[in-house]
Parts: C-alpha cells; structure tokens; sequence
C-alpha cells in the first residue's frame, strides 16, 4: 500500500510553463499529490499566441498511461489539450481498462484564438470520453459546444450543465461564469440533480492558465478523498489565490500561480523561524530598551514582492515589543496583518527597493538621529506638516506618502527614515533592512556609536 496520493494530466505542453501540464504538475505539487503525466501535444506557444504545435500519435499517449498505471497506477486524473480523434480515443481505450475519477477540461479553443481540438475530436469527446468523466469543466463558450444553447445568464449556465450531465452522461458538471461580463465571477455546478453556486470577486486584467489549474485543483482535492462540491470549492479559492498573485511572465498576459499556496506557506513557515531567532537576539541586546518608543517597538517582515499585496502579507510580533522590570515584554506570537502602520512603511519602502522586507520602529530623539549617521547609516526623513490634503484625506495614505518623500529628499536608498511627529502623532525613526537580521544589525550599530 503506498502512502502518497497520485494524479495524472493528460494535456499538452505549454511552453510558457502558465497552462497544460506544467501548469498541472505545480497544482498537483501545491496540494500534495504527486503528479503524472502523458503528453498529447507539444506547441511553441507563450501568453500571446500558440505559434506552432505537434499533436502525438494517439498510441504514444496511450503508452504514456500505460506505463504510469503498470508502475505506481493512479488515484484521479484530468485532461486538457487533446489535439484530435486520434488521440481522444486512446484515452477513452485506456479508461475503459482503468477506471478512476477523471476530470475533463474541454479544450477546444486557446485564450489567443488558436484551435486545439478538430471537429471529430470534439464529436469523438462528446460522444465517447465525457460519458466517463465524473466531472467535466467547460467555459461558457465550451459549454455552449457541447450544450447546443446559447448562454447569456445563470439560468442559461444551469441549463447548459444539466444538459450536459445528462444527455452526455458525465456525473457532474461544471460550467464556468468567467467570460460572462458581471459583478463578480459565478460558476455553477450541476451534480446528483443539485445545483451549487460559487461566487467569487473579479479581477481585472488577462490571466493564462486559470482553467488547467482549476481543472488540476479539483483532480487532486479528489485523490486527496474530498467529494466533488468540496473539491471545487478548495480549487476556486486556490485559483482566485493564484491570480491574486500571478506571475508578470508574459507581455499579453499573466501566468496564474500555480504554486501560489504551496510557497506561501512555505515562506510564512521560513518568516517565523527568522523572526523567532531576530526577537530572541533582541531580547539579549544590551541598551535596546533606550530605543523602544512609548506606543511599543514592532518589527515587520514583509513576503517576497510577488506576495506582498497588503498589510496582511507582512508579519509582525503581536502586541508589540514594550520596555518591562527586567528587559523587553513581548506576546511570544507572531502574525500576519498586526502590524498596519509598519505594515504600510515596508510595503511602500519595496515598491523602491523590494529585496528590502523589514521595518523596525524606534523611539525618535536628536540622539538616536546622530548615533545612526554617525554609523555610516543613511537617514532621510518626512515632515508630516507637508502633507497634502487630499492625502490626509485618504485613510492610511500618510505613511506610504511620507516613506515616498523620505526616498525622493535622500536620493538615493535610506536606511533610516523619521518624521518629527505632529498633533496628536509621535514622532518615530523606521530602520529597513533585508531581514530582521540585517535591520537588527544596523540597530546594533546605532547603540554601538
């Protein structure tokens, strides 16, 4: 019996790495199942356009198959890209000799325009592989093909995936709201004669590769043991994740991340080691309670610029770091989104220098001033009576306003910024750093000089 969960994706290769079996793959990995694959095609293609591609003998794939379930067999699997006949019927052979839940997205057509299925091929899956399929994933466009009707509305997606489940006899299906121009994005699943409605918020610009991942995300949520509503819902929000966090790989469009939660959690997991170690060498350092502002100290670490989109995606101590009896007094615990004012300085501060992820805070004095240029430590400031208007205004806009002034007066990269304060606002010092480690450095030099 093994102890690892399997999936395969039976699709093409995009050479971008944003959709087809790379973009499957990733997905497979950020759930942990390990993931398989048999090749149906190889195209030249990137987010612009598919400029060339070679569909593989049907036997070869079947092959591929083969050759995965004889070794370490399989728990779910989707396809994707299947080029022709050919090939969709050595899929369908090879299921009829293996039976495991399979996931079908209907590629017909790419984002760029291109054909990826001929007429018999679409007749051939209609016909024979989405009979087989637990679940099958059409766009409107899609499922329009396969439904024979128009789609305009809800109810028209509704129509066309009951129509699909039981005239074409997949278990489930599910119809996909992207391309329909509303409020937010809907997609409906018809699924045991039920409906299931999931909603999501759109966001604006062109992303490539949405549909493998979703397709890939529901594949493995179904080795993983969870059933068809649950498995789509945990997909959606995987993919919603991704292109909140696309990758920039593409002069048209956007690669969504398939890796997005994997390596989130992955650096949130590496961020906390740091940070326990940073605040256990500020527990030791000598004279750092002479530094430690009456509203508390914070340190802010920021995710990488790809994943830092908000004050939520910066870690900070919960509570603060306070002067106590006999040292520093802190909670212990570290989160995400506690820390909105440091939390707006290292997100603004990025956007200039993005290798630089921490802001610590320090009490303000003349003293504290001259030690840090004393140490060889650029400082730069902002006057907050300089502000303008329609920026005190906006909440929150203050601080990003102050750090962007701060770096223009400077004219080249601060280590330290400080405003003197103003009614009813202390005056702060900020020292930024690569790590929590390297701010803690140059804390380190400022109570050295």
């Amino acid at each position: 019996m093994r102890d690892v969960r399997i999936a395969v994706t039976i699709a093409g290769s995009d050479s971008i790495g944003g959709a087809g079996i790379q973009a499957d793959l990733k997905t497979f990995a950020s759930f942990g199942v390990y993931g398989t694959s048999a090749i149906t095609a190889v195209t030249a293609q990137n987010t612009s356009d598919v400029i060339n591609s070679m569909v593989l003998p049907g036997k070869l794939v079947y092959d591929q198959l083969r050759a995965i379930a004889e070794d370490c067999g399989m728990d779910t699997g989707k396809t994707g890209m299947l080029g022709n006949q050919d090939v969709v019927e050595h899929v369908v052979k090879f299921l009829e000799e293996h039976e495991f839940p399979l996931v079908v997205d209907p590629v017909m057509v790419a984002k760029s325009g291109a054909r990826l299925l001929d007429e018999r091929g679409i007749e051939t899956l209609k016909e024979k592989l989405i009979p087989r399929a637990f679940c099958v994933t059409p766009n409107t466009e899609e499922a329009e093909i396969l439904a024979g009707i128009k789609i305009k509305d809800r109810d028209d997606m509704i129509a066309a995936g009951e129509k699909i489940a039981e005239e074409l006899g997949c278990t489930s299906a599910l119809i996909k709201g992207g391309h329909l121009e509303a409020e937010k994005v809907l997609d409906v699943l018809c699924y045991n004669g039920k409906i299931y409605e999931f909603t999501s918020e759109r966001r604006e610009g062109c992303f490539h590769g949405t549909g493998c991942m979703l397709s890939a995300g529901i594949a493995a949520n179904l080795a993983l043991g969870k059933d068809i509503v649950e498995a789509v819902e945990i997909a959606r929000n995987a993919v919603y994740e991704g292109i909140v966090y696309s990758v920039p790989a593409g002069r048209k469009c956007d690669s969504v991340n398939s890796t997005a939660v994997m390596e989130r959690r992955a650096l949130a997991f590496e961020m906390l080691q740091e940070m326990n170690e940073a605040v256990k060498r500020l527990e030791r350092m000598e004279g750092i309670e002479s530094l430690i502002p009456e509203v508390g100290m914070n340190i802010a670490y920021g995710m990488p610029k790809l994943y830092a989109k908000s004050h939520e995606d910066v870690l900070a101590v919960e509570g603060r770091i306070f002067k106590g009896k006999k040292g520093i007094v802190h909670s212990g615990r570290f989160e995400f989104g506690s820390s909105r004012h440091l939390a707006r300085s290292i997100l603004k501060y990025m956007e200039f220098y993005p290798q630089f992820r921490t802001a610590i805070n320090l009490r303000y004095s003349t003293d504290v001033i001259e030690r840090a240029e004393k140490s060889g430590l650029s400082v730069s400031f902002y006057d907050r009576r300089e502000e303008p208007e329609e920026v005190k205004r906006k909440e929150g806009a203050t601080i990003p306003w102050g750090i962007q002034e701060a770096i223009k007066r400077a004219g080249k990269r601060p280590d330290v910024i400080y405003h003197t304060g103003d009614f009813g606002k202390e005056p702060m010092v900020v020292v930024f750093g690569k790590s929590p480690m390297d701010a803690l450095d140059k804390i380190r030099k400022i109570l050295d000089s």
